[in-house]
């Protein structure tokens, strides 16, 4: 997914940049990057770093008093390098993206046939946040050129503009990723994560809107083109990507998950011994778990934070599934005997949940139940890239749904309605491959009871293969 920062301040930014980009890190393991602008010598200060063997702090850590400036921006990105800095009719811009644009060929191609061409290649691929960037510059304005790139693109694109003198942001059309403001005495930022703000004394003071688009200075946060009325923001924030501490469309992403565990532990009617989240993202769901059903959290499993505090992502997937082992530790005195269990936040290829259920076992466990935040994933993203891959057929639940069907795009709608023949035997199908006890997915409705947000403002595509109305124009 990604994340990213900006501050413009009275004085020189660069630590509340660094510090601020650092807490966007559970978003992103591929790359990162700052810029700052130094008024007094009129450039852009910028750098960008692979993250895929090491930390945001380690690789800027030493080159943070290159940062000149009170006003800047950085990115914590699964995608391609940036920031990327433009020279154009508009002026020098830096521009960071929260984006997953899926109509890329065809806007390249409509670029090319208009002359403008591509400085930026990642991977022998046109760099994403440059192809924004272009689209922007086809506006007179910063305003109607956000405009312009929102008409233009399918899938999604929250951005960052730095400029000489102050920070615009840009919500994606839709809401579909987050962005905050905070401000203090003589700064104001921006960031996707509101988490970012509590340490670097800023007061969450809101949300942009769906297509909201603000400029922010040293002295105030002013609105260029007002938000939309449909909002499609990801169920996933709350599901998985959030932070505990952070606060989307004002719910809180700890009370969402404590709220959907202590829903499905108040009716679920297994008898077990404790119940535990799967680190890091299902101890939320976990600990309501518990207090629904009556039964003590124990902590059966745990990650080996010293070296493990996320997963880097390896090139081999190999390599993936033997960082995704050997970070969680089963804890054989709290499993033995005991029928734990578990909380997880989701299911899709589940390569992991094999070994941890094997590992489970292996340690004591008597019975290992598993229950998942939200329901089984039946289609790839189309917005934000959360499941998307080079096929559906990568989602466990497609490649059974094909075993059964002999097609595995048959009867997806009813194999996506919970309590249906055909759901309970996707269930079963999947509790049979992990060998577990029992297995229960969270239903839709109680999802979004959690959030907390009308149903309509809620993207739940991957779940249930639906749009909004907003979608359909598409």
């Amino acid at each position: 997914m990604g994340g990213f920062m900006g501050v413009a301040a009275r004085k020189e930014c660069r630590n509340d940049l660094f510090y601020g980009v650092d807490y966007h890190s559970h978003l992103g393991t591929a790359r990162a990057g700052m810029a700052t602008y130094d008024a007094e010598d009129a450039k852009f200060c910028r750098s960008i770093h692979s993250l895929e063997s090491s930390y945001f702090r380690t690789k800027f850590e030493k080159e943070l008093p290159k940062f000149i400036g009170h006003i800047g921006v950085g990115v914590i990105s699964d995608t391609d390098p940036q920031p990327i800095v433009i020279n154009s009719h508009l002026g020098k811009f830096a521009i960071v993206s929260v984006a997953y644009v899926t109509n890329m060929a065809q806007l390249e191609r409509e670029l090319l046939e208009k002359g403008v061409h591509f400085g930026e290649l990642s991977q022998g691929r046109t760099n994403q946040t440059e192809l924004l960037a272009l689209l922007i510059n086809e506006g007179r304005t910063f305003e109607e050129g956000i405009a312009h790139l929102f008409d233009k693109i399918e899938g999604s694109a929250s951005i960052l503009l730095l400029t000489p003198d102050s920070v615009i942001a840009a919500r994606d059309r839709l809401g579909r990723t987050p962005i905050a403001i905070g401000h203090k005495e003589g700064a104001y930022a921006f960031a996707s994560e509101s988490t970012a703000f509590p340490n670097l004394g800023y007061e969450h003071v809101r949300d942009l809107g769906p297509g909201e688009v603000v400029r922010i200075t040293p002295d105030g946060a002013e609105t260029l083109t007002p938000p939309g009325e449909d909002m499609q923001i990801c169920s996933f924030l709350w599901v998985y990507y959030g932070f505990p501490t952070s606060t989307y469309e004002g719910r809180n992403v700890e009370e969402a998950r404590f709220a959907s565990g202590f829903e499905m532990g108040r009716t679920d009617d297994t008898e077990v011994d404790c119940a535990c989240g799967i680190p890091d993202s299902g101890v939320g769901m976990a600990l309501g778990y518990a207090a629904g059903h009556g039964v003590p959290y124990k902590r059966c499993i745990s990650k080996y934070t010293p070296t493990w505090p996320r997963s880097f992502t390896p090139g081999e997937q190999s390599m993936r599934n033997l960082v995704a082992k050997m970070k969680l530790v089963p804890n054989r005195a709290m499993l033995r005997g005991q029928r734990a269990l578990f909380c997880d936040d989701s299911i899709v290829r589940g390569t992991q949940l094999n070994d941890n259920v094997a590992d489970l076992y292996a340690n004591g466990a008597k019975e290992v139940h598993m229950r998942i935040a939200c329901p089984p994933l039946i289609y790839g993203c189309r917005y934000i890239g959360f499941t998307s891959s080079k096929s559906d057929m990568e989602l466990l639940t497609r490649r059974i749904i094909g075993d059964l069907e002999g097609d595995p795009d048959r009867n997806l709608d009813r194999y996506a309605t919970t309590g249906t023949p055909e759901y309970n035997t996707l269930v079963e199908k999947i509790r049979e491959r992990f060998g577990l006890t029992s297995l229960k997915f969270n239903p839709l409705e109680t999802l979004i009871d959690s959030i907390g947000l009308p149903a309509e403002k809620i993207c739940t595509y991957c779940f249930n293969g639906k749009g909004c109305k907003v979608c359909s124009r598409k």
